[in-house]
């Protein structure tokens, strides 16, 4: 086998690997957390629903409380309307929840009537989802001194919360307490959150302001794929935690709290929230706020929360203390993510999208790949785009690896003398070889190094595809329009050509009769084949057969964004291939080797 053909096979099967690994390291179906009676009983648990755990205790290095505080019956308070261009929910004066939010201009699929995407839920709906903010007591205050989750509200201004008018909220406390939470937001996601504290009573108090965001159960929209980080995500200081739902599950128990949970002290410059693939909602406390944060589970009710507690305060009598932060709750859109953190001051926020251990190529290939989607106007076209500047990229070292395949070409007749002469001493051999490769200045590696760039880059490049927003229902063209989901087209209704629909994108169905990306895919792998005469050992002829076909179907419930870089990245290595080799002296007899296959084919078949 000449070293082409190495190199070649070389390539399929590190591939081969790599598409083997990812399925691997798919996660099994979740499985619900069923409540401890044990804990239930022990804990009293009434008939209606928990509400996250509150710290009971001021200042951030206490020890909180993880008592779920519980609600006998849903509060039926009032709301508070929130309606932006990009935003439309509520607000629950029962405990000032930020609990319905809806985001106008994403759909859950490309149907131009599907609902649109749903973030936060109250308590008492499936998947209840919010975010909390609110004081715990220091001092000789109680938690009833204290506004607590169900807490009624009023309005002291402001009737509804839009990007130019912010509503305020009030409640008096019987200590003689007035609490007040202003609550404003941009064009975007961006919640601006004050909280203050007034004390008309004779005594200084003490408080401590804490923000909490909670989910009950696991979101429906978890991939439960090993690729994409959804659980817990922050920047805390300089430290990035990512910490996956099961993970959360998995914190050491408190068998007195009955709570899996720990803890990260001193933080300053950060923010912790709970992330999807393509949405997310974050705490993000003042720039130089010193503050803690809880990663926490209640096996018992099933509520996966992350909180911030700031040091507490003191309050004199008379005078009122203010507690300002943010909470970003949408959806995590490149751009508006890097503006936040660049002009924003949110610490390296652009981490908050999950570009996996491959980082440094994740972020620059995006970056490209984004700056082409504006140029051309066509996510399916960027991708084409960024296939030719990977291949010119890459041109130079391909160049020499095919001038370097060129040359051992050369050098068969010679090598096959040298195996004749030595025999079965591999050693002699080994020691000849190396003889004549530093004689005739030929490097044999030379043309494994492009192949082995290429599978970081095919790997950072699903990646990009997979996780990131910008490719989540982009259209391409015809029936190509989702670039984040496998080829709708299939051989089962000979690609749309017959009256009914194919089968479900990704089924097993799906993967079987497969579409037309794919199969351009096994073409374009077939082609470059047979750029180069078949290898005579019929074992290695028949791996080399098999392989474009094989790759055809494990590709077919791929993302088809990535399917038509491969196809286009095949297109081009085959012309830089044929190009290169005629310029070489060595004319690719293509047609010849590909009746050779089939002649071949007929010759095994009789």
């Amino acid at each position: 086998m000449d070293d082409q053909n190495k190199n070649l096979l070389l390539a399929t099967a590190l591939s081969f690997l790599v598409i083997l690994v990812w399925y691997a390291f798919i996660d099994p179906p979740e499985v619900p957390v069923e409540p401890d009676p044990a804990v239930a009983t022990e804990s009293g648990t009434s008939s209606g629903p928990d509400i996250a755990t509150i710290p009971d205790t001021a200042g951030a290095a206490a020890v909180p409380s993880n008592e779920a505080s519980e609600t006998p019956e849903p509060v039926d308070a009032e709301r508070v309307t929130i309606e932006t261009p990009k935003l439309s929910g509520s607000i629950n004066l029962a405990g000032g929840r930020i609990d319905d939010l809806s985001l106008n201009t994403y759909r859950e699929t490309i149907d131009p009537d599907a609902e649109i995407v749903r973030l936060l839920n109250p308590v008492g709906e499936p998947e209840a989802y919010y975010v909390l903010y609110g004081w715990a007591p220091g001092g000789d205050l109680t938690s009833e001194d204290v506004p607590g989750p169900s807490t009624i509200w009023t309005v002291e201004s402001g009737s509804e919360l839009t990007s130019t008018a912010p509503v305020t909220l009030r409640w008096d406390s019987p200590a003689g307490l007035i609490f007040r939470r202003t609550i404003s937001v941009d064009e975007d996601y961006l919640f601006n959150i004050e909280q203050s504290v007034e004390n008309l009573g004779d005594a200084a108090v003490q408080a401590a302001p804490y923000g909490i965001i909670a989910q009950h159960g696991r979101p429906a929209r978890l991939e439960n794929f090993f690729i994409a980080h959804e659980g817990v995500i922050g920047q805390l200081t300089d430290e990035l935690l990512i910490k996956k739902y099961n993970a959360l599950e998995d914190l050491e128990l408190d068998p007195v709290l009955r709570t899996n949970g720990e803890t990260y002290a001193d933080v300053q410059g950060g923010w912790v929230g709970l992330t999807d693939k393509y949405f997310m909602s974050t705490l993000v406390p003042p720039a130089t706020q010193q503050f803690d944060v809880d990663v926490l589970f209640q096996p018992r009710s099933e509520i996966y929360q992350v909180r911030t507690r700031y040091p507490a305060v003191q309050v004199a009598p008379g005078a009122t203390v203010s507690a300002a932060s943010q909470m970003f709750a949408g959806a995590k859109e490149w751009e508006l993510i890097r503006t936040y953190q660049d002009e924003g001051g949110i610490r390296k926020f652009i981490d908050s999208i999950d570009w996996g251990w491959f980082y440094f190529l994740t972020k620059p290939i995006f970056a490209v790949l984004h700056w082409l989607n504006l140029l051309l106007g066509n996510m399916g076209w960027a991708i084409l785009g960024l296939t030719l500047l990977i291949k010119a990229l890459l041109f130079p070292l391909a160049y020499k690896s095919y001038v370097s395949m060129a040359k051992m070409k050369e050098l068969q007749p010679e090598m096959e003398k040298i195996k004749e002469r030595v025999g079965d001493d591999r050693q002699k051999m080994q020691q000849e070889m190396m003889a004549l490769y530093k004689d005739k200045k030929v490097n044999p590696a030379a043309g494994c190094l492009p192949i082995l760039l290429q599978i970081p880059i095919f790997f950072s490049l699903y990646k990009v595809i997979f996780v990131t927003l910008e490719l989540r229902h982009a259209p391409w063209l015809g029936p190509f329009q989702d670039l984040s989901a496998p080829d709708p087209t299939s051989f089962l209704n000979l690609f749309g050509l017959l009256p009914f629909g194919g089968p479900e994108p990704g089924s097993i169905v799906g993967l079987i009769f497969i579409g037309i990306l794919p199969l351009l895919l096994g073409i374009s792998m077939w082609l470059q084949q047979k750029l180069n005469p078949a290898p005579t050992d019929p074992t290695q002829a028949a791996v080399f057969a098999w392989m474009p076909w094989i790759f055809m179907f494990m590709l077919g419930g791929f993302a088809s964004g990535l399917v038509i870089y491969w196809i286009a990245n095949n297109v081009i290595t085959f012309a830089q291939q044929y190009i290169i080799m005629r310029s070489n002296g060595y004319k690719p007899d293509l047609l010849g080797n590909i009746t050779s296959s089939f002649k071949r084919k007929d010759t095994e078949a009789k």
